[in-house]
């Protein structure tokens, strides 16, 4: 298994360092950038990451900049958009990002990478499948599987009490996505928010993880992620690793017409 980071400081250029023998099942990259909200989760959810690949024999790239995604991302079983999205990458970048789909490739994006400004790039938005709307107050909720026969569901249970932003969507480009988490509105408040703000929930349908099969490739979805605890907690990273490894390999799913 071999590991490759981006340093110092979670923005340098990558270098390699070989932990085990080049054995790995598949390569994975992860683009995890630091943001406003979103940084501190990072150096926890890389040693998570880290923890997954030497456990699973994958090899891992972890980059905290998007210029990987200029070149070749041929040899990537799948590419993770973590907490990092779309709406930062430079037009090269997201032709990168396109071109690898087209060919083929996998993605999984987490929790702030599903935002994206409303038509910067609508091709992103389709790869996504939902479009952010909202969220209100981080609330303990129940979420229930929508899709037992999903990877990302076999390690939790069916009724999974866990703390969150429970983001709220539209489908402005009409995407089919076939949801495989969902939160239950009535186990938490919809409504809480910040003063000037409003949220008004999403009733019944209320998906907070979902996939779909997008150009040539498969994209895991998950709306959960958003601190750094999270990274720590077995339940989270069972239903991360298994949206991984179905994106990365199709593994885990039965056949279905």
């Amino acid at each position: 298994m071999k590991l490759t980071h981006a340093l110092p400081a979670l923005a340098a250029a990558a270098i390699s360092g070989t932990a085990l023998a080049g054995d790995g099942q598949f390569q994975l990259l992860v683009l995890a950038m630091p943001t406003k909200y979103h940084y501190e989760y990072i150096p926890v959810a890389r040693e998570s990451f880290e923890k997954l690949a030497r456990l699973h024999a994958f090899e891992l790239t972890w980059t905290a900049q998007p210029h990987a995604f200029e070149g070749d991302l041929g040899q990537y079983a799948a590419v993770v958009l973590l907490n990092s999205s779309g709406e930062e990458f430079n037009d090269a970048q997201r032709a990168g990002l396109e071109r690898y789909m087209k060919a083929g490739g996998n993605a999984v994006v987490v929790h702030r990478a599903i935002i994206s400004k409303p038509g910067l790039w609508p091709w992103y938005e389709k790869l996504v499948g939902r479009s952010f709307v909202i969220h209100p107050m981080l609330q303990t909720a129940v979420v229930t599987k929508a899709d037992a026969g999903h990877p990302a569901t076999f390690g939790l249970p069916d009724r999974w009490i866990w703390s969150d932003e429970w983001y709220e969507f539209s489908n402005p480009h009409g995407v089919k996505v076939n949801p495989v988490l969902a939160v239950d509105e009535r186990t938490y408040d919809p409504t809480r928010i910040w003063p000037g703000q409003v949220a008004k929930g999403m009733g019944a349908d209320h998906p907070v993880s979902w996939w779909q099969t997008y150009e040539k490739g498969r994209v895991f979805v998950t709306a959960l992620g958003h601190n750094a605890a999270m990274y720590r907690d077995e339940r989270y990273l069972d239903h991360l690793w298994g949206g991984v490894w179905w994106a990365a390999t199709g593994y885990g799913m039965p056949k279905r017409p």
